[in-house]
């Protein structure tokens, strides 16, 4: 795959510029994944980031599509996940949007909290989850195609009632 550049942007915003749209970024390690969310963690103890990044995908005979990065929680992630994986790379990319998709998922699919537990000493993902969301295909907007994640859980993906 091309690689991605990263630009400054006019209003100092990090972009980068992916040649493609996000449903081709690649499957990447579990391992990978729990690294990102340990850096991501481990940002959160720290000053957040102060710049916005922005991802923007092309699109054939459309628009590119941006992927805004505003909110300083996720901005910090995605500088902290670009300390561990390449972000001028579709696999770091891929990383990246694996880990906010997440973090999506988990604060928005009820079925899904089957799969993590809080506790006081933090968040812990059962590995059959990140296995899932390291191998599962995104969508064009760069989250999980949900029915294909949850066929990759333990049960596949009739086991566990949708409550969406």
């Amino acid at each position: 795959m091309p690689t991605i550049r990263t630009e400054t942007g006019p209003r100092g915003e990090i972009l980068h510029l992916v040649p493609h749209q996000a449903a081709a970024l690649p499957s990447v390690a579990r391992r990978d994944l729990e690294l990102a969310w340990e850096a991501s963690r481990a940002a959160s103890h720290h000053a957040p980031a102060t710049e916005t990044r922005l991802i923007r995908f092309s699109q054939p005979e459309r628009p590119p599509l941006d992927l805004i990065l505003n909110d300083s929680d996720a901005a910090s992630w995605a500088a902290a996940i670009g300390g561990i994986v390449d972000l001028s790379t579709a696999y770091g990319i891929s990383v990246c949007l694996r880990l906010l998709a997440l973090v999506d998922l988990m604060g928005s699919a009820a079925w899904a909290r089957a799969w993590f537990t809080i506790s006081r000493s933090g968040l812990e993902f059962h590995p059959a989850l990140l296995q899932a969301a390291a191998l599962s295909p995104l969508t064009e907007t760069g989250g999980f195609a949900e029915t294909a994640l949850r066929a990759l859980l333990p049960g596949g993906a009739n086991q566990w009632e949708s409550t969406e």
